[in-house]
């Protein structure tokens, strides 16, 4: 016999309009993003999904706990009753929403759920006469209703919390195993105050569980990445949520550090806004800013200062470093130094810059190129230092999570700073330092940018169908996500 009710239930956790209030709190200076990234409404539900099936885990975790008492049907009189070893034999969520609330946070709407349970029942009336049998009681249209604010938490990343939460259990029908029918209107009179509220009780904690642990992995955000023993990149959010119809934005610092010593460069973040494109789940923007401040900290470190040796120029080039190769141009070096090795010591006079236009980038760096040969005694004797103006083009592409490139010579000019040998022209040097540039120093940088940097991320999420566009001033990311793993 199938027996049909419906119970309605709610949770309120936080007032809105404390929650509006709390988004409007800015995080220390509010200062401009380095580095943008926007959720579409596409990751929004790829996010659904993944709350969805933590939420189902959890529901099905449900324990309702054994139910007994006593009850005066007429004729008979008083009736023990109780239910005992129930549980959740099946539990679908099969249709869910995400919707976003401007400035606040998102709604989450989970319809047509089902749960089937199973249990015991077992009476005693007029003292001696007992009776037992199972039951299976279906839910066929639970729904569950969340609201969840999204701020950002005291280590920059993003946090969430529950706000309301409201579940309705329609549909409700039970079948009975065994015993007398009368018993049947005990037993649904029963659960419809009782089991139906048992059940409820636990949704929303639950659900407020599930919610709690989606904080745990919005915690892997990685405001903090380091890259080498030279430097780490900083990913915290400098301001609340920005929350749309249609989208949820953060601002993040996007700036590169020296490992322990956060020391800020001479020049701060320009304000840009990502593209109104809503084709891939998420979109990075990565602004001129962020790759300037990696030049101004590995500039800081020494690292874009090198020697170049003669072991450094591959063995099948004819071209050797030596004052033999350059007394073909400057006789009085072959004169004074005949027959020794050279080395050239490069030190940058001032942070490269990077430049980002629509479909290029560029890099422009100030030099000087100091120029030695090296002694019997191995001491090194100067013999000319030149002011060096290079630009190099830069190609960029996502490679798993991290931003990686290649970087080819666009433009050498140099000029004479000082001479130790005697007055000579710098034109004929010219090829020879194309050279020297082309295969000893810029494939050391391109093994370096092959590496790459990494993106922002989060836990086991990687990026996929991945495009790449370079506008002016920022470089845009779109992308798909999965779970690896």
């Amino acid at each position: 016999m199938l027996y049909s009710f419906l119970c309605v239930s709610e949770l309120k956790m936080f007032p809105w309009r404390w929650l509006a209030l709390l988004a409007l709190i800015p995080l220390s200076l509010s200062a401009n993003a380095g580095v943008k990234v926007k959720l579409t409404q596409k990751g929004l539900d790829f996010g659904r999904e993944l709350f969805v099936a933590s939420l189902q885990e959890k529901l099905m975790t449900i324990k309702v706990p054994d139910i007994s008492g006593t009850e005066r049907v007429d004729p008979i009189g008083k009736v023990h009753y109780s239910l005992t070893e129930m549980r959740i034999v099946k539990l679908g969520l099969p249709s869910s929403a995400i919707g976003l609330v401007p400035g606040t946070g998102f709604t989450m709407t989970i319809t047509n759920a089902f749960l089937s349970l199973h249990g015991k029942w077992r009476v005693k009336y007029l003292r001696f006469i007992k009776d037992s049998g199972s039951f299976d009681l279906a839910i066929k249209s639970l729904s569950i209703t969340t609201s969840i604010s999204l701020r950002s938490d005291e280590t920059g990343r993003p946090a969430v919390a529950v706000a309301s939460c409201a579940t309705t259990l329609g549909g409700v029908s039970i079948k009975f195993h065994g015993g007398a029918s009368w018993l049947y209107n005990l037993f649904t009179r029963f659960i419809e105050k009782g089991l139906c509220s048992s059940l409820q009780k636990q949704i929303c904690p639950l659900v407020a569980e599930s919610v709690s642990s989606m904080n745990q992995f919005l915690k892997t955000l990685n405001v903090l990445a380091p890259l080498d023993r030279y430097a780490e990149i900083a990913y915290p959010m400098v301001s609340s949520p920005e929350i749309s119809n249609s989208s949820i934005g953060l601002n993040l610092k996007g700036e590169f550090y020296n490992i322990g010593h956060h020391m800020e460069p001479p020049f701060s973040p320009a304000p840009f806004f990502l593209p109104n494109q809503e084709q891939s789940m998420l979109y990075i923007g990565l602004s001129v800013f962020t790759a300037n401040s990696a030049s101004f900290v590995y500039n800081k470190a020494g690292t874009l200062s090198l020697n170049i040796t003669d072991d450094m120029i591959p063995p099948s080039s004819p071209f050797r470093l030596t004052t033999r190769t350059f007394g073909a141009f400057i006789p009085q070096i072959a004169k004074l130094f005949p027959g020794l090795m050279m080395v050239l010591q490069v030190k940058t006079a001032k942070d490269p810059l990077f430049n980002i236009e629509a479909n290029n980038v560029t890099v422009d760096a100030i030099s000087s190129l100091t120029a030695y040969a090296i002694l019997a005694n191995t001491s090194l004797a100067p013999l000319f230092v030149l002011n060096v103006d290079s630009s190099v083009g830069a190609r960029v592409n996502v490679v798993g999570n991290k931003l990686a490139g290649a970087v080819n010579l666009n433009k050498l000019d140099m000029s004479l700073g000082k001479s130790y040998v005697g007055d000579f022209q710098v034109g004929p040097l010219h090829n020879i330092f194309q050279i020297v540039l082309k295969v000893a120093v810029l494939p050391r940088v391109n093994v370096r940018l092959k590496e790459g940097f990494p993106l922002p991320s989060l836990g086991k999420i990687n990026l996929t169908n991945t495009q790449l566009q370079v506008l002016k001033g920022y470089i845009l990311i779109g992308t798909d996500l999965q779970i690896s793993g």
